[in-house]
């Protein structure tokens, strides 16, 4: 009877340390993460270690020292981009008769 007992507390132990760890494991990315608001870039400004860095956008995953300084790469990057060659304008179809 007391084997029985004990191994009934052992499996509650158990259990509840699964379903508390399994808890953590789900909903510890949403305490992680920050609700700092993204500008129209998908970027913003980080106040506690400074630099502005992008979570969205072509830019993601990229870190600079200021907004000015992304807009700056982003211009470069439309002016290098190849143009794309223009549609020719359709031939006239009349002919000098």
């Amino acid at each position: 009877m007391f084997l029985k007992s004990a191994v009934r507390k052992i499996t509650i132990v158990i259990l509840f340390t699964f379903l508390v760890s399994l808890f953590i494991l789900t909903f510890s990315r949403y305490s992680f993460s920050h609700g700092g608001g993204l500008d129209a870039y998908g970027c913003h400004y980080n106040r506690k270690v400074g630099g502005y860095h992008c979570h969205r956008g072509q830019f993601a995953g990229q870190s600079f020292s200021s907004k000015e300084e992304m807009l700056q790469k982003l211009r470069e990057q439309e002016r290098t981009e190849t143009p794309k060659p223009s549609e020719e304008p359709s031939k006239s179809t009349t002919s000098d008769n």
